[in-house]
């Protein structure tokens, strides 16, 4: 059996999923970071947006799972660390945590949020978006009928938490939250790269299951399925990405 967990490469993140970090306007705004302000940006990838909370005046810490995306972060000159989101070390630290499009590859949410309350100051924010549900679900619909078509592991289909608004809140007020905003939004996205672009950077331990030939008639086939639904006319590719959005306070 391949390997199951995802990797990253941040020069095959920055060619395939740009996107991601420059869609992040909407939720940087319900941050609104100030100058002076110690913020922690978990998931925070190749650096794109702690730069710009850098750049609004705030002391940033990043943390990020993937070592290759620390390397870049730091190239730019970010204070940037290895860390598991699940496992936070920090004590009443940040005015705020913010995190974009991260924390649905984080699965134990509990230990997340646990991990977030902790590195806060009372009082402290917590503004977040990442997958809400419904989120790709064409996509992974069409992986788990082809999983089962071709003998694969479906579950390598969906190794993401995309939580409803209801859902999430909850495990936040359980955890020591005030939810002040929440919101599902769809967001219908572009492929600069195509749909073969976005699974070879995101679901890249799924077609690893397969031998060469299979891997190549599968994504053949997945491109055939999903084109109805997601590629127009003029060939451009669009993901049905649909995003949770939530600004919540620690309780004092």
């Amino acid at each position: 059996m391949a390997q199951s967990e995802q990797t990253w490469s941040a020069k095959g993140y920055d060619r395939n999923a740009r996107f991601v970090s420059e869609l992040g306007a909407g939720v940087f705004g319900w941050l609104d970071p100030k100058p002076g302000e110690r913020i922690l940006d978990l998931g925070c990838g190749d650096g794109a947006l702690t730069q710009q909370l850098v750049d609004a005046g705030a002391t940033v810490t990043g943390v990020d799972a993937s070592a290759d995306f620390v390397d870049a972060a730091k190239a730019r000159g970010l204070d940037v660390q290895q860390g598991d989101g699940h496992a936070l070390g920090f004590s009443r630290e940040f005015d705020a945590v913010f995190s974009n499009a991260a924390l649905h590859w984080m699965t134990q949410p509990r230990d997340v949020i646990a991990g977030i309350a902790r590195a806060l100051k009372p009082g402290g924010r917590f503004v977040a978006e990442f997958g809400g549900h419904g989120n790709v679900a064409a996509i992974v619909t069409a992986m788990r009928a082809l999983a089962r078509i071709h003998r694969g592991d479906a579950s390598l289909a969906h190794p993401w938490f995309f939580p409803t608004p209801a859902e999430y809140q909850t495990m936040l007020e359980e955890g020591g939250f005030s939810v002040r905003e929440i919101a599902l939004i769809p967001r219908p996205t572009p492929l600069p790269t195509g749909i073969a672009g976005w699974l070879e950077t995101f679901r890249k331990p799924f077609f690893d299951q397969f031998d060469d030939a299979t891997r190549v008639k599968v994504l053949g086939e997945l491109e055939d399925l999903l084109a109805p639904s997601l590629r127009d006319t003029a060939g451009q590719w669009t993901a049905d990405y649909v995003r949770l959005r939530v600004h919540a306070v620690l309780d004092a």
